[in-house]
């Protein structure tokens, strides 16, 4: 099966690494949602990545798919989320915080390259977004004390959270500088390992 999408992108980057985690072969096709747009629509009409294609041709569209796949696939002894309740609707909730924050720091980075004139009210609007996210994980991730958001091993949700920071610094670093302590240890441990510091490409936005 082959990975399409850059690993600057959050979304891709989040799943290659659990590919990589899960141990499962890969070949990454890095093409940009710009410059291979075409190349992108043969397998996904929205011109989207991360895309999976797989072994039989089936093409998978966004990682919150793919990974529910990929998950099914190594089975729920392996699984990097809870099959079911409390634990899982936990996962899902900073899961779901994480990829909103990369969503609007994605949309800031081409508000900014693609529009000559950027629209004050939707910069604003983006950056309350962020700010109020990374508020709330930074004082729910300085309540947990085990290594990882739900314990001692690493989830779905520590990765989400993790890509996110990454991007949200190169891109928009005076939004995320001193502040969030808890949030910037977090990032620190899971760039620490293997699979985050192989699978990590510096920013490269579109030019317009």
């Amino acid at each position: 099966m082959f990975l399409i999408g850059q690993y600057d992108s959050p979304f891709v980057r989040r799943t290659a690494i659990a590919l990589r985690l899960y141990g499962l072969s890969f070949e990454h096709r890095p093409w940009s949602t710009f410059d291979d747009a075409e190349k992108v629509a043969a397998y996904n009409p929205l011109r989207r990545v991360p895309t999976l294609v797989l072994d039989d041709g089936e093409a998978l569209i966004e990682s919150s798919a793919i990974l529910d796949y990929l998950d099914e696939l190594v089975g729920p002894e392996r699984a990097m989320i809870a099959r079911s309740g409390p634990e899982r609707r936990r996962h899902l909730r900073i899961t779901a915080l994480a990829t909103g924050l990369a969503d609007k720091a994605v949309s800031l980075v081409y508000e900014r390259v693609l529009r000559k004139e950027q629209l004050k009210l939707w910069v604003e609007r983006c950056e309350a977004q962020i700010a109020g996210v990374l508020a709330v994980l930074e004082r729910e991730r300085a309540a947990v004390p085990s290594p990882y958001w739900l314990g001692d091993r690493i989830g779905h949700a520590d990765i989400a959270v993790a890509c996110a920071l990454r991007f949200t610094g190169e891109a928009h670093p005076h939004l995320f500088e001193a502040r969030y302590p808890a949030l910037k240890a977090h990032a620190a441990r899971c760039e620490a390992l293997p699979a985050f510091q192989e699978i990590v490409q510096p920013l490269a936005p579109p030019t317009g």
